[in-house]
């Protein structure tokens, strides 16, 4: 994609603040996937250090810079939005979180002026974080299901249920919470959004362990938990479609720049590393494999471009954020089927090992890989929408 001079200023901007900011080495030890969820631990160090860093980033308004200039936003256009997200993956940082990808977006789509003006400009200066309180043990890709009740009391919400698979729970103060508000009504029209302050009373955290065995998700229970009524976004009953404007935005953070970055240490890998007396860049399985990988991140920069071209239109790229999410995560598969094969044994080594390529984050990865089909939707959910809404075939 050709860009404007701002936009190639912007680009070095960008890419200047991180080099000065990130400890050397940062980018070749990260042990976070290209498109995974929970390889990385997320432990208070690592969680603090991000904090700090997305501090100094919402400090030069970039945090929202393409919100509008009233709720703290620069106003920077779309196009901006996707170069910044792009080089903060690329340099394998974590990109700011739920609150102001998801919340503050949907916050200032459907919230009241009151809420707009209590949350967004804390959004903003990154004062605050969400996690994202969707899936239940009965409820995962079938949102619509969830029975988490909030029951009106007085100028309250009292909040009974249960939520799982709860990214870094154990540490953000704020969940970003869908609830059922009246269980009478059809399973799309009785869903409510509330803000629920993570130090309320009766709400227990307790840890899962995935399957990189680090501590990044949770199982939150809700007892009798009391939330006013200004934490309710939007209007009650109405969350479902509130639901639906959120998971699109989180569908377009696909930290595209990630692929990139990792796919380059893992040729450097292969352009210098032998197998049986001969390099790994000449046997011609390797070269096919790894032909095909840049390929294939070449196409998912097509969709990552088209969709923020697509923004800055004016266009809503429903159906072409699901594209971008479903080929985005099928290729983290890829990735690491394609890495653990040319690696051979060594690709089972892991971090910590002496002979562990990539600091050994392939394991990490070929196990990890798997969530990002699952999360923000499954990839047969991505296919669904695609059928229906771009194809415009039958549900059934």
């Amino acid at each position: 994609m050709q860009f404007t001079e701002q936009e190639e200023a912007f680009q070095r901007d960008v890419e200047d603040f991180l080099k000065k900011e990130l400890p050397p080495g940062w980018a070749e030890e990260s042990l976070q996937w290209p498109g995974g969820y929970g390889s990385h631990e997320v432990d208070e160090e690592h969680w603090r250090f991000c904090q700090q860093l997305q501090r100094k980033i919402a400090e030069k308004g970039w945090t929202t810079i393409s919100w509008p200039s009233e709720y703290g936003g620069k106003e920077y256009s779309p196009i901006e939005q996707a170069i910044f997200d792009e080089r903060l993956s690329y340099y394998r940082v974590p990109p700011p979180g739920f609150a102001a990808t998801v919340g503050g977006p949907t916050i200032l789509l459907f919230a009241s002026a009151e809420m707009k003006r209590e949350w967004v400009p804390k959004i903003a200066k990154g004062e605050v974080e969400f996690w994202l309180a969707y899936s239940e043990p009965g409820a995962g890709s079938d949102i619509a299901a969830l029975q988490t009740r909030a029951v009106e009391q007085g100028d309250e919400f009292v909040i009974n249920g249960q939520k799982i698979w709860s990214s870094a729970a154990h540490l953000i103060d704020y969940a970003w919470m869908a609830v059922r508000t009246d269980p009478d009504s059809s399973r799309h029209k009785g869903i409510s959004l509330l803000i629920v302050d993570m130090k309320t009373p009766g709400i227990t955290v307790r840890p899962l362990i995935n399957i990189c065995g680090v501590h990044s998700f949770n199982e939150v229970f809700f007892d009798d938990v009391r939330v006013p009524k200004k934490c309710l976004v939007g209007k009650k009953n109405q969350g479902w479609f509130y639901l639906l404007a959120a998971l699109d935005f989180e569908r377009l953070m696909v930290g595209i720049g990630g692929f990139k970055r990792v796919f380059e240490l893992f040729l450097d890998y292969v352009k210098e590393t032998r197998r049986d007396g001969e390099p790994l860049r000449k046997n011609p399985l390797v070269r096919y494999r790894m032909a095909q990988m840049a390929v294939q991140i070449e196409v998912a920069y097509m969709f990552y471009w088209q969709t923020a071209w697509m923004l800055s239109k004016g266009l809503i790229p429903n159906v072409e954020a699901s594209v971008l999410k479903l080929w985005i995560t099928e290729l983290s598969r890829y990735f690491a089927d394609t890495a653990m094969q040319i690696m051979g044994p060594y690709g089972q080594l892991k971090t910590g090992t002496k002979l562990a390529p990539l600091n050994g984050l392939v394991p990490r990865g070929y196990l990890d890989c798997v969530s990002a089909t699952i999360g923000a939707g499954t990839s047969e959910i991505q296919r669904n929408i695609i059928a229906i809404r771009g194809l415009d075939l039958p549900r059934k």
